[in-house]
């Protein structure tokens, strides 16, 4: 598919951007070795909350962790929920290996690839809440349909929301912010923004930690913005 045909990553069935970056040292290679395989995501079959954990528990997606500071804090914060993350990142995916590591964490199922692969294998209306975090905003025009927030995600994540499950996004781009804003406008009849003042959107939430991401931004000297928006009922 050439950069001017039309679609959204939905449809565009390939990811962008690296895979791998510096070595990982021995210590990470070997979580990637051994830890990794025993909380993947299994390769085939539906992604619900009993073929992950066992058990009927509220579950969490996060769409491209970063280094996992998000997702690990979360799944730390509600033991008893289920957390799947996906990175297509190997360092990044090493990074939050440490981090389950650490935490002792029981609750996160992990998946190096396409987050909307494992996304469609996630039963209809089981998601309690979807993370995306300074997704990568591919700035220019001709890459628009490259951005995770398009038509195709958000109608993806309305369908494996519940009802009054929440969708968060972070973003520290203003081309990519307004980009955003413009592509929500048009699923106002899938989502609430939980939004009273411009408060809600400039100060991160609580239980919404900074990622390494969000701290670059601020040493750059970029605003940041957070956005809750609430599933509405059928």
């Amino acid at each position: 598919m050439t950069a001017n045909k039309p679609g959204d990553p939905t449809t565009l069935n390939r990811l962008y951007g690296r895979s791998k970056g510096k070595k990982l040292r021995v210590e990470q290679a070997d979580l990637v070795d051994n830890l990794l395989p025993q909380i993947s995501v299994p390769e085939t079959g539906e992604l619900g909350s009993m073929q992950l954990f066992g058990d009927d528990r509220a579950m969490h997606f996060e769409i491209g962790f970063g280094g996992g500071e998000h997702l690990a804090y979360r799944a730390d914060l509600l033991p008893d929920h289920g957390f799947i993350g996906c990175e297509p990142f190997m360092n990044g995916v090493a990074q939050a290996l440490s981090h389950v590591r650490e935490g002792a964490l029981r609750n996160v199922r992990l998946h190096m690839g396409d987050a909307l692969e494992i996304l469609r294998r996630v039963p209809d209306k089981s998601l309690a809440f979807v993370y995306l975090l300074h997704p990568d905003p591919w700035p220019k025009a001709r890459h628009v349909k490259r951005r995770m927030m398009n038509d195709g995600p958000l109608d993806l994540i309305h369908a494996k929301l519940k009802p009054g499950g929440e969708f968060r996004f972070g973003t520290d781009h203003p081309v990519y912010l307004r980009h955003a804003l413009m592509v929500m406008q048009r699923h106002r009849h899938q989502y609430n923004w939980l939004c009273e003042a411009a408060a809600d959107f400039q100060s991160r939430p609580g239980g919404w930690p900074e990622t390494r991401y969000e701290a670059k931004a601020r040493r750059l000297g970029h605003e940041v913005w957070y956005f809750r928006y609430q599933r509405k009922p059928d």
